[in-house]
């Protein structure tokens, strides 16, 4: 092998580290629409709830809204969003979340966020299971969620 060609080839593999450490492993996408770090936390296995967080980016030139989620983990998945009610702070359901195009809703604790409502069993630290996100103009997307104990350090 010539150095030309084994350079090459060195510079490929480290480029294609440099791609992978940058990009979470567990982000998916659809066209311009990503969905980042989908998570949710360990809680007690009496649990009756769970919440579920991740971020909705929307890289093209059009608004998408995400209209339902649902999980075979739980019997019912509904999106909510806090908001300050008489100055005390309450979960109100939604029926859609508008992402606008070259912006990035958050679902983030204190903000939207799914409920999971019946779980069917406990999710512990380390397990991960499906979640199906259904948009108007995207359509499904099913999503890996990580259970983790503790919340990620830097959620985007």
């Amino acid at each position: 092998m010539t150095r030309f060609r084994r350079a090459t080839a060195l510079l490929t593999c480290l480029a294609a580290l440099l791609v992978y450490d940058t990009a979470a492993a567990n982000d998916f996408a659809v066209g311009e629409l990503h969905i980042l770090q989908p998570w949710s936390q360990e809680l007690p296995a009496n649990a009756p709830t769970v919440a579920v967080y991740f971020t909705l980016d929307n890289q093209g030139m059009n608004a998408d809204r995400l209209l339902g989620v649902d999980t075979p983990v739980a019997g019912e998945a509904q999106m909510h969003a806090h908001v300050d009610q008489d100055g005390m702070m309450k979960m109100q359901k939604v029926d859609s979340v508008t992402v606008a195009p070259g912006s990035r809703v958050a679902f983030a604790p204190m903000g939207y966020h799914v409920m999971l409502l019946q779980l069917n069993g406990p999710l512990r630290d380390g397990q991960f299971f499906p979640l199906t996100l259904h948009f108007e103009k995207a359509g499904d997307i099913s999503v890996d969620v990580d259970v983790l104990k503790v919340p990620p350090s830097d959620p985007r």
